[in-house]
């Protein structure tokens, strides 16, 4: 008893007939072969090559080290995707109760087939789709298949949508027979399997990278070209201008990318860890800082996923019941004041008689833990949780007042009604159920006036996306009078509203997103109402603007998909196709949800983040993000992790690759000088060790900016050098090549050992620029960074002072004067680095446009 949706998936096994069949899985060969194809790989395997052949193993086995652990991440990635198909091939009860040959008998549930008939009850889970041949007070929760947050009748001969059972969904109340129709790949799971083949594409940092390897790939070539043309034109030998112009492309290329990028998405993956977000794929750590709309399921996702009941009305005044959970802590509040049962008594009698009338159960939870557990019907279970918070005693109720006699609630109907004995052998009838059909002058005895205010007060509760229950009772002398008068001449006690209500942490996190400049818009298999009051009250949404439907998207009436932010009463496939279209716009999409029915969509978005504790098992399968506290707000610090990683990879690339253009044009304009090779290839692989090893890695732990949650995300269309950052890299590389050209012409004039003041000059600085990179100068935010320039600067003086690297590189011993002049010189590298950064920032991207609007 008690089963919620989302045990039940984690219950469910595979095999047999009734298995979803899984997809085929590709062999690890042509997974390895999809890594190594990637532009900027191609590109690494290159520079190994040409390494190997000036003889440099050592710098060889870096680049080499560098794709192994690049591939070996990445496929671990593709097979940890995959297995959200199989975790649908999971979705069948362990066992179910079959009638065959007129014997009833167990069976695990796999083993079911069409024609079978299945006895189901309270607790179990439906094994597969069947028609409902009989039922007593059968109540389902699909909200894990549909997002209906209320529980679903079900009865013979009715409409489809009660008329007939789905696998997965669990029966919280009565008992009833099914007649299976359709199992496996056949079932409603079997089409939400199809529906998640698709593997997701890469993501928004992938695609830049790929790009940014094809424009290296490129220049690459080029510059061998160049250089080897130059060297030849001015008549120097071949064999040394083939391994110095090997050498300067090797150079050119900052082979520490992967290795940065994989030590910025590690560490964000350890930080989120820490805030309860459990990453799946390693790049959705930078997808979501990247992400320009949220798509949000609504039941069990922004709301509690359980039934509450928060409005109270009864014809003396109104009153808001305040709590979370089904705990019976919290208090009921009327005119901003606390009440109790003595304070409010029209409010105890009206919650009393609900409680009375009710065959639900509260319990703790098994685990010891502070959460409640409802059993039997939830909305039940809401009334009860109510009355204990205005500090009624259900166990004292029913002692006082217990049950003799009952008329249960049907379809028909739509209402229940329960007679309990008082102490002086009177009865008290008790009876709930919907406004319509208890609102009435058949059933109460009350004025019409009094009818009126009841029916406008319940269309208000309704229109603000609240479930109505009317409460009603009356006193009978005895309880042998005809049944048929319990429901007639009855008192309004008054109304109930009851809602799934939104998580506490859900109104700030849609706040946040929204001042990060990210569209939030909600999809829900819910009412409209129900939908349209919950985005208003999260400030998705305004209650002036539209909500779609997935009837309307059936019909074609819908319009732009991208137009509105509310989409209710969806179907998978059509949470699907909201998703395309959001990706289709040119948008970088995030999903969240916790349900089967979000599976596909979380599959097939740029990142999926699942709720990892109500969620099912196919959604975190299906999802890159698991959140394992199931807060809303864990998302904003994923966010933020996430533009703080993409923030790294661009101080990186500005960092290397002005060092790498100063090399360049180090190695071009020096013979014009008068310095025929300022630099040996032996030299230029030291300074690109150094600079690109420690120092560069480093820069990848840099904290995150302090306004990154303040500024709209990164159009997805921009180039990971875009922003202003390339005339910011040839900037930083032309001061680095004048300071170093400059240095070397004074010592070339003055009889100095010029190639290695180059050498030291070129070495430092660039350091110095990796100090002005930092996000938090000044702090000791990142003193892995600190560590680690100090370490390539001692090596950089090495190679010009310690004997061994001295014979290795072919360099001179300076002067302490030299030294000093070098050392100044590199920090002229980071003060400029500064300057260049607040004089000319990056350019910020535009704030998203209003919703409704045009993207």
């Amino acid at each position: 008893m008690g089963l919620s949706s989302s045990e039940a998936a984690r219950r469910l096994t595979r095999c047999g007939p009734n298995a979803i069949p899984a997809e085929p899985r590709a062999p690890v060969w042509r997974r390895v072969l999809q890594q190594l194809i990637d532009p900027l790989i191609l590109v690494l395997l290159v520079a190994a090559a040409l390494t190997i052949a000036t003889g440099d193993l050592s710098d060889a086995a870096v680049i080499l080290l560098v794709i192994t652990v690049n591939t070996a991440v990445g496929v671990v990635q593709e097979v940890r995707a995959e297995q959200a198909v199989m975790a649908l091939s999971a979705m069948t009860a362990p066992a179910a109760r079959v009638v065959r040959d007129g014997k009833e008998r167990s069976l695990p549930a796999a083993e079911v087939v069409p024609g079978d008939l299945v006895l189901v009850a309270e607790g179990d889970i439906v094994p597969a789709d069947g028609d409902v041949l009989s039922a007593a007070l059968l109540l389902t929760d699909e909200s894990s298949l549909t997002g209906e947050s209320a529980p679903v009748e079900k009865a013979p001969d009715s409409d489809p949508s009660h008329g007939m059972a789905s696998a997965g969904t669990v029966v919280v109340r009565g008992h009833g027979r099914v007649m299976i129709t359709a199992t496996g790949a056949h079932s409603a799971l079997g089409r939400i399997a199809s529906l998640m083949g698709a593997a997701p594409g890469p993501t928004p940092l992938q695609r830049r990278l790929a790009g940014f390897g094809r424009v290296v790939a490129v220049a690459v070539v080029a510059l061998c070209a160049l250089v080897l043309a130059l060297g030849l034109v001015r008549g120097q030998p071949v064999q040394p201008m083939i391994v110095a112009a090997i050498s300067l492309a090797v150079a050119a290329v900052p082979e520490s990318l992967p290795a940065v990028v994989t030590l910025a998405l590690a560490l964000g993956a350890r930080r989120m860890a820490d805030r309860h977000a459990i990453v799946r794929r390693l790049p959705a750590v930078e997808t979501l800082g990247s992400v320009t709309v949220i798509a949000t399921d609504k039941t069990g996702t922004l709301t509690e996923g359980r039934m509450a009941a928060e409005r109270l009305w009864t014809p003396h005044g109104d009153a808001t019941v305040l709590g979370t959970g089904y705990e019976p802590g919290g208090r009921v509040v009327r005119d901003g004041e606390t009440v109790t049962a003595n304070d409010a008594p029209d409010l105890a009698a009206l919650l009393r008689a609900a409680m009375l009338c009710n065959d639900a159960a509260l319990e703790p939870a098994p685990d010891g833990s502070a959460e409640w557990r409802a059993l039997g019907d939830p909305t039940e279970a809401a009334l009860l949780v109510a009355g204990a918070r205005l500090g009624l005693d259900r166990a004292a109720l029913n002692r006082e007042l217990p049950r003799v006699g009952e008329i249960p609630f049907d379809s028909g109907r739509k209402r229940m009604t329960t007679v309990h004995r008082r102490p002086d052998g009177a009865v008290l009838a008790a009876c709930k159920g919907a406004p319509e059909t208890l609102l009435r002058p058949q059933v109460l005895a009350d004025g019409p006036d009094l009818l009126a205010r009841a029916a406008a007060q319940a269309e208000a509760l309704a229109r603000d996306g609240y479930r109505v229950l009317a409460v009603a009772s009356a006193d009978h002398e005895e309880a042998t009078e005809p049944s048929g008068t319990w429901e007639s001449g009855l008192s309004l006690l008054g109304l109930v509203g009851i809602l799934d209500p939104p998580r506490a942490a859900s109104e700030p996190s849609i706040a946040a997103c929204k001042r990060a400049g990210i569209v939030p818009v909600l999809i829900t298999g819910d009412h409209p109402l129900t939908a349209r009051a919950v985005a208003e009250r999260l400030g998705i949404a305004s209650r002036e603007e539209e909500v779609t439907t997935g009837q309307r998207m059936r019909e074609g009436t819908a319009g732009r998909l991208t137009g509105v932010r509310v989409y209710a009463r969806t179907t998978p496939e059509q949470k699907l196709d909201i998703v395309e279209a959001w990706r289709g716009a040119g948008q970088v999409v995030a999903m969240t949800g916790d349900g089967v029915n979000d599976g596909p969509a979380l599959r097939r978005a740029d990142i999926g983040v699942a709720m990892g504790r109500r969620g099912t098992e196919v959604a975190r399968q299906a999802a890159d993000l698991v959140l394992a506290d199931d807060n809303p707000a864990t998302i904003v610090s994923a966010v933020e992790e996430g533009r703080r990683v993409y923030a790294n990879v661009r101080r990186f690339l500005l960092y290397a690759l002005a060092g790498g253009t100063a090399e360049i044009l180090v190695m071009l304009v020096g013979p014009f000088l008068g310095m025929p090779l300022p630099l040996l290839p032996a030299q230029i692989l030291w300074i690109n060790l150094l600079t690109h090893g420690l120092p560069g890695v480093a820069l990848g732990a840099e904290p995150v900016p302090r306004d990154a949650m303040c500024r709209p995300p990164r159009p997805p269309e921009e180039s990971v050098l875009g922003a202003g950052l390339w005339p910011r890299i040839l900037l930083m590389g032309a001061f680095v090549a004048i300071m170093t050209l400059g240095a070397g012409l004074w010592a070339h004039e003055t009889g100095r050992p010029w190639q290695s003041m180059i050498f030291l000059v070129l070495g430092a600085t660039q350091l110095g620029v990796a100090l002005g990179s930092r996000a938090r100068p000044g702090s000791l935010a990142n003193p892995f960074l600190l560590v680690a320039v100090a370490a390539a600067l001692g090596l950089q003086a090495a190679g010009v002072y310690l004997p061994l690297l001295r014979d290795l590189l072919g360099t001179e011993p300076l002067s302490l004067g030299d030294l000093a002049i070098a050392c100044a010189l590199s920090g002229l590298g980071h003060v400029v680095m500064r300057a260049q950064a607040r004089l000319w920032p990056e350019r910020q991207p535009r704030a998203a446009p209003a919703a409704g609007g045009s993207r």
